[in-house]
């Protein structure tokens, strides 16, 4: 368990490869990062520096091959899949490709995040799903499909997905990046306040210099290793 409680993320000494054999090369290099709880980390450096890597690996989307990473209280290193599972439930997900499903409204596709969060979330699925589209903007757009909807507006919609089952953790890669500039400060926006009002911590990767006055920290990432903040 953590020593801090008010520690959401703790990473020491983190070191990650892809590749087999003679092609194995390493892309993380003794990585060390702490989050507290209700913190909007930015995370910043050129493509290829190991950003998304990192998130990924936070995320329980990648397994933890060397080093420690604390998420929660769960050690992902050596963790059991089951545990990992359960570790995916309590974070909520926005990629720069939103992944709707074409067939479902956006009603219905902000659905998809309370399933993920399965027993925690309860009452009427409807009124958490309006109510959360609300927040982005769509309140006159929760029965459109994806097709009838603006790259800017589906991104919104995956955005309320992710927020809709109240994840403690936001993880987040290039949000904004389909959004115009009104958009995407109110999205981010948003994140600081869930992180004010409800302790609801995002670590985001972002090129998007449009939004860093917002952030409580900002990270900057350089070949694979952590260069500031």
């Amino acid at each position: 368990m953590q020593e801090d409680p008010d520690t959401a993320i703790r990473v020491a000494g983190l070191d990650h490869w892809f590749g087999e054999g003679e092609a194995r090369k390493q892309v993380l290099f003794d990585i060390d990062l702490e989050i507290r709880r209700g913190q909007l980390v930015v995370l910043m450096g050129a493509s290829g520096s190991g950003k998304t890597t990192l998130l990924t690996l936070i995320g329980c989307l990648r397994r933890v091959e060397a080093g420690s990473v604390d998420l929660l209280g769960h050690e992902l290193n050596g963790a059991p899949e089951a545990e990992l599972v359960q570790c995916r439930r309590d974070l909520g997900f926005i990629f720069q490709a939103h992944n709707l499903h074409e067939s479902l409204t956006a009603l219905q596709n902000v659905r998809m995040g309370l399933e993920v969060h399965g027993a925690r979330v309860s009452g009427d699925w409807r009124e958490a799903a309006r109510h959360v589209l609300g927040l982005v903007g769509l309140s006159e757009r929760v029965d459109y499909l994806p097709g009838n909807l603006s790259g800017g507006q589906k991104q919104r919609v995956a955005v309320a997905r992710a927020l809709v089952g109240n994840p403690p953790v936001v993880l987040a890669d290039e949000p904004t990046a389909a959004l115009d500039k009104e958009s995407g400060f109110a999205v981010v926006e948003m994140l600081r306040r869930l992180g004010r009002e409800r302790g609801t911590t995002t670590l985001m990767v972002t090129h998007d210099n449009r939004i860093l006055d917002l952030a409580d920290r900002i990270v900057r990432m350089e070949d694979g290793r952590i260069v500031e903040g």
